[in-house]
């Protein structure tokens, strides 16, 4: 049995913590001009993949 392939565009958007999956923010580009500074600032960093969507991910990314 041929071993199962990671889908590489998940591999680069998500990273396996302890806890979970960390994921950055989407809407952070470009075109920010028309965008608040509050709006930009809060879609700095990282945050997690809700618990609701954690078995996809794991899905895409079987060796992680």
């Amino acid at each position: 049995m041929p071993k199962m392939k990671t889908k590489k565009g998940a591999q680069k958007r998500f990273r396996k913590t302890a806890s979970g999956f960390k994921r950055k923010h989407a809407f952070r580009s470009h075109i920010l001009t028309k965008m608040s500074q509050k709006r930009k600032r809060n879609l700095r960093g990282t945050s997690m993949v809700h618990e609701a969507d954690e078995a996809s991910v794991k899905r895409l990314l079987p060796y992680a």
